[in-house]
C-alpha cells in the first residue's frame, strides 16, 4: 500500500522550519539535501529531516500539512521534540 508523509525540514535546532508533503520520502528529502528543490529551502539551506509522519491516505497527508502549516511556531516545536528530543538529522533512520 502505498505511503504518503508529513515531514518537517531544518537548518539546525530551533532553526527555520520547512513543513512539507511527499509519497517518497527518501527521494523528497535527498532532494531537499542536495540542493535540486530551489526556492524556501534552498534559500535557508534546510538538509535536516527532523519530523515525519506516514498516512496511506493522500488526502488525509494533505490536510495534515496544512494544519501543522497554520500552527504557530511554538506548538510545530513542540511536535518535533516530542518525536526526535535532539533534533537529530532522521535521514539515515528512513534510508
Amino acid at each position: 500500500m502505498k505511503q504518503f508523509y508529513v515531514y518537517i525540514m531544518t537548518n539546525k535546532k530551533n532553526g527555520v522550519l520547512y513543513v512539507g508533503v511527499s509519497g517518497d520520502l527518501i527521494q523528497r528529502v535527498y532532494a531537499h539535501k542536495t540542493g535540486v528543490i530551489e526556492g524556501f529551502t534552498e534559500k535557508y539551506k534546510l538538509h535536516r529531516l527532523v519530523y515525519y509522519e506516514a498516512t496511506t491516505d493522500i488526502q488525509a497527508a494533505l490536510a495534515r500539512e496544512k494544519q501543522i502549516k497554520k500552527w504557530n511556531r511554538e506548538w510545530k516545536i513542540r511536535l518535533i521534540k516530542k518525536m526526535n528530543p535532539e533534533w537529530k538529522d532522521l535521514y539515515q533512520e528512513i534510508l
